[in-house]
Parts: structure tokens; sequence; C-alpha cells
């Protein structure tokens, strides 16, 4: 159906530009019934855009300050692939000060999720020590020396607890602060994974000492050149992911 689905959010309803939203979604501005919101279109499966619609109301609740879809008129939450969204203000953040707010709304949301049920079809960093896909990730299309310097990475949070973490966090397109709340946005990303993969930002905000913030920045590393393989972007990332030496913990 296409953007024609957005008929199901009533009479007054209008695609005003586009919005940068990645390779994966068509994302736009639009009007309804005179107020701003977004719309994004995309191929995730009805079972997979439920249970981000299920997070998000639940993170609301819990307090974190999340874009909750907007539901048609006869109460659907999404419509062949599009959901539409509140448009949300802010400026991305910039000092280490912002970016300490920032690890605080994350360790918000890893606090409010333990023991989440895993997005569908999608697997965690430490899934991939011995699986090969799983949604985006298939580490068959990945040079061999490169996937065992990830499964490297990914070895050395293996155990931890798991959560839900936002996935793309250190990009300053997806957060959004005011005087009084951080608002974490595009939630494409987001999975059942350990907290590390949110944890290596910038100024190290998240306060982590100098060998944890060598495994999450390591292991977060790993993750994007997998997740996004193989533009410039993730070989850039994997770059950046060096084996782990024997021996070493």
């Amino acid at each position: 159906m296409g953007w024609e689905a957005l008929e199901q959010w009533g009479d007054d309803v209008t695609r005003i530009e586009p919005l940068s939203g990645g390779v994966a979604n068509d994302v736009w501005s639009l009007s309804i019934n005179g107020r701003l919101a977004v719309g994004r279109l995309g191929a995730r499966s009805d079972a997979d855009l439920a249970w981000e619609v299920d997070l998000l109301q639940h993170l609301d609740r819990e307090g974190l300050s999340v874009p909750v879809p907007i539901s048609t008129m006869d109460g659907r939450w999404f419509v062949d692939g599009l959901v539409v969204m509140p448009f949300m203000e802010g400026r991305p953040p910039e000092t280490e000060a912002d970016w300490r707010r920032v690890a605080d709304a994350l360790r918000q949301l890893h606090g409010a999720t333990q023991g989440w049920q895993q997005r569908p079809g999608w697997r965690s960093s430490t899934d991939l020590l011995h699986a090969e896909t799983g949604t985006k990730v298939d580490l068959g299309a990945m040079p061999a020396e490169g996937v065992a310097r990830c499964r490297a990475a990914w070895a050395r949070v293996s155990g931890r607890p798991t959560c839900v973490v936002h996935g793309d966090s250190n990009n300053v397109g997806n957060v959004l602060m005011t005087e009084d709340r951080i608002a974490l946005i595009d939630w494409d990303e987001a999975h059942v994974d350990v907290a590390d993969l949110d944890l290596a930002l910038p100024h190290n905000a998240a306060g982590l000492d100098d060998d944890a913030y060598d495994v999450a920045a390591q292991a977060s590393a790993a993750w994007e050149a997998a997740v996004c393989w193989d533009d410039d972007y993730s070989k850039r990332r994997l770059s950046e992911v060096r084996a782990v030496t024997k021996g070493r913990n």
C-alpha cells in the first residue's frame, strides 16, 4: 500500500518533506490535524513492529521520553510497514555534560528492560558467537578474518546480563535534548543485547574504567561492522576491531 496507508490516520493528513532516516526506511515529516508528526515507511514485519510499539509504550510508562506511535482511526499502531509518531523537539548533544545526560537515559532504558524478549528474528552479539545470521546480520558475507575479530570482541561480554539496547545511541541524530528531558528516537536498531553496546559514548560519558570502556568500544564497533556490512561505514568500524590476544579477559 505504501504512503497511501496514511489515509488510515484520518482525512487531514499530509506529507511535508523527507527526513534523514537511514537506508532502511523512507521517513517524512507529516501534518496530522494541524500537528507536526513523523511517518516511517519500511519493510519490517508486523511482529517486528509490534515488538517496537510494545517497547516504546513500556518505556513511556517508565518515564523515558520516546516517540510513542500514534494509532490509526481504528486503533492500529501500524499499517503495511507504516508507523506514525509524534514529532519531538530538541537539539543534539554537544558537550560532555550533555552526553552524561544521554548515558543516564540509556541506563534508565537498560534498567527498565531487564529480561525483555528478543526482537523477532534478531540475535544478540553473543548469540553470534555461534550463529551466522540474524535479521540484518550475515556473518557469511564478511571476511572470515573479520568475523573472527568480531567474535573475539563479543566473547569479552559473553555471560553478562541482557536488556534492550537502543543500538544507535552515539549517533547525534538520534538524541534530542531540551532543558528538562532527553528524547531517544529512531528505534529501528533496538534489540536485546548486553548494555555495553550502548555505553561506548563520546567523552566516555558513561564513566567506564579503561578496561570496561575498551570492552564496550570493541563490542560496539564489531556490532556496527556486522549489522551494516558492507558499506564504507561498516568497513571503517571493522578496522577498529582488533583480535583479542591469548590470555586476555
